[in-house]
């Protein structure tokens, strides 16, 4: 008795498992037919480029110009104050690394 309620109860789980899984949609693999190729974005050339200042949008050549001048200038220098405040906090958090139970 119980091996055909075993039986009975598998088969109806196997064909209940067969019907909801069958029972969705369609799967679509392609891309929408809207939807630009790669191959044609990587030869797309951008007119329009965006400062990484201020965001504004820019030309190719003022783009251009601003990078040039990114390279050029020197990165703008902490005041000595605060470069010394940072070495402190990073020498704090290696001290507390090493020893923790110091109240620093």
């Amino acid at each position: 008795m119980k091996r055909i309620l075993l039986v009975i109860l598998s088969v109806t789980t196997s064909i209940l498992v067969v019907l909801v899984g069958h029972s969705g949609k369609a799967v679509v693999a392609l891309t929408p037919q809207e939807d630009i190729p790669e191959e044609i974005l990587r030869t797309e050339i951008i007119l329009a480029a965006r400062s990484p200042i201020d965001g504004r949008i820019l030309t190719p050549g003022e783009y251009a110009e601003l990078q040039a001048q990114i390279q050029i200038s020197p990165p703008p220098r902490l005041d000595a104050s605060i470069r010394d405040k940072i070495f402190l906090l990073q020498l704090r958090k290696a001290l507390l690394q090493i020893f923790p139970f110091l109240s620093i």
